[in-house]
């Protein structure tokens, strides 16, 4: 009898036990190691052009600065005989005109913040003559340089053509095709004003001109002639 309860018992026992439910899938899954190694399949972005730009001109140490204070007849070598010591050279000036062909500024590059610190003491040593500010790249980059090769002619009569101003420049060697008049009113006068560049193959020959032609006569009229930088 014993054995028979025990075989019952066993029995029941075997019945009443619940299943075993599978594991979901996610919880299956073997967790991923982490890694330092980046995906090989996902590409890196590429830098912004911008961002190149601006990392090669920050590797580069370039400041700009304006300087205040020239007439017509400064020149570049004038700046950098001022500046002795600041590393400046004739690409790294450009001359900021008006309207009417007029130099207000200087736009200087300087090739590191030491420099332009230099500068900027020795400017202010003539503080009633020259004013140096700090500007953007954007101001030096909209500025043309004209690198002493190109000539404004100022004084022309209102009737000059084309063949007047070929004759006034007759036996020096420059660019006919560059031949441009520009007419503009003075603020507060009401006669009109007239310019013509000429461009030069040479700063050279630009010179030779300006020398030979200056105050001449074309039309009845003097001439003032001058070599824009």
């Amino acid at each position: 009898m014993n054995i028979l309860r025990n075989a019952v018992k066993l029995h029941v026992s075997v019945q009443t036990v619940k299943p075993i439910h599978v594991l979901p899938s996610f919880l299956r899954e073997l967790p991923k190691r982490f890694s330092t190694e980046p995906d090989q399949q996902q590409q890196q972005p590429l830098p912004d052009a911008s961002v190149n730009q601006f990392l090669d001109s920050a590797s580069k140490g370039f400041v700009y600065g304006k300087l205040f204070g020239i007439t017509k007849y400064t020149m570049k070598s004038d700046i950098i005989s001022l500046l002795e010591g600041c590393n400046l050279t004739p690409d790294d000036i450009k001359v900021s005109y008006s309207r009417s062909l007029f130099p207000v500024a200087m736009m200087l590059r300087f090739p590191s913040p030491s420099a332009f610190s230099n500068a900027a003491r020795t400017i202010r040593r003539f503080d009633r003559l020259y004013r140096l500010d700090r500007v953007d790249t954007s101001d030096w980059d909209i500025v043309m340089p004209y690198n002493g090769k190109t000539v404004v002619l100022q004084g022309l009569p209102r009737s000059a053509a084309l063949e007047d101003v070929e004759r006034f420049l007759s036996g020096c060697e420059y660019d006919s095709s560059s031949i441009q008049t520009v007419t503009f009113t003075r603020p507060g006068f009401t006669n009109l004003v007239r310019l013509t560049t000429v461009q030069f193959p040479s700063h050279i020959q630009a010179m030779n001109a300006c020398i030979s032609k200056n105050r001449k006569i074309c039309l009845n009229n003097q001439i003032s002639v001058r070599v824009l930088y």
